[in-house]
């Protein structure tokens, strides 16, 4: 079965780490990545490079930025192939998000027809 981990980070959570700190925490991302059961990921741009697009009253509304102040931003994702969600949870708990006060959301994907 195909889970995604949504990597949700703190803003500001790396404020105040030095280089190595910094390193180290890339390091961990790439570990995950590495993981056989890994098939997809990738790491979005910071939000403030974002470009937001909606519909006000018919027309298209677009604004740069994100959507809204969050105390968490979206800041990547991995897909996996692995048999149960208990597989996506050991996985999702080695992202340094969650102990740098972020989150990860453990999500099924929707399996398509070939």
């Amino acid at each position: 079965m195909q889970y995604a981990l949504l990597v949700y980070e703190r803003p500001g959570a790396y404020a105040g780490l030095t280089d190595e700190q910094r390193r180290a925490i890339t390091a961990e991302y790439v570990a995950i990545r590495h993981d056989t059961r890994v098939i997809g990921a990738g790491q979005l741009k910071p939000a403030d490079t974002a470009t937001t697009l909606r519909m006000v009253d018919g027309e298209s509304l677009i604004t740069d930025g994100p959507f809204a102040d969050t105390k968490e931003v979206f800041g990547g994702y991995y897909v996996l192939e692995v048999d149960d969600v208990d597989a996506a949870l050991e996985i999702a708990r080695r992202a340094p998000a969650i102990r740098l006060g972020g989150a990860v959301e453990i999500r099924p994907m929707v399996e398509l027809p070939s």
